[in-house]
């Protein structure tokens, strides 16, 4: 249902919520190798997220990216539609276009509720709350 796009961006989004600050930069070369993730494929999740003000960077000899409080706010669902777009999760499993609640496939209202509980999940749980878990020890991310 994850692109595998989103995927690596929700790994490195949690990476830099425990590895980084606005004093403690990360470059995306110390990004690629601990989340398994080619590292011209990450710097352009990483950057596209930056442009629309998911994660925050800053150039120069100093610079990387980074999180603050304000971006570690933002949901899952937020990262996900950033790379993907609204269309990812709400798109037909059967891959039909015209898949919809009038003209529905097979699996149409199979799979419904329970892309709907994922989404309200997905919106509800943020980078904090997740990174939380990590350092807690409740769940795990190459650090």
């Amino acid at each position: 249902m994850l692109s595998k796009s989103s995927k690596y961006a929700l790994k490195a989004v949690l990476f830099l919520a425990i590895n980084s600050n606005e004093e403690k930069k990360v470059m995306v070369k110390n990004i690629a190798k601990p989340i398994n993730v080619p590292q011209a494929y990450i710097a352009k999740l990483l950057q596209s997220l930056s442009k629309q003000n998911i994660i925050s960077s800053a150039k120069g000899p100093n610079g990387g990216f980074y999180l603050n409080d304000i971006n570690k706010k933002q949901s899952v669902l937020d990262i996900i539609y950033a790379i993907d777009g609204e269309h990812r999760l709400n798109s037909c499993l059967l891959s039909l276009e015209n898949c919809n609640a009038e003209n529905p496939c097979p699996l149409h209202e199979l799979a419904n509720s329970s892309r709907s509980g994922l989404i309200h999940s997905f919106k509800n749980q943020t980078i904090k709350d997740l990174s939380l878990e990590i350092i807690s020890g409740k769940s795990v991310l190459p650090l």
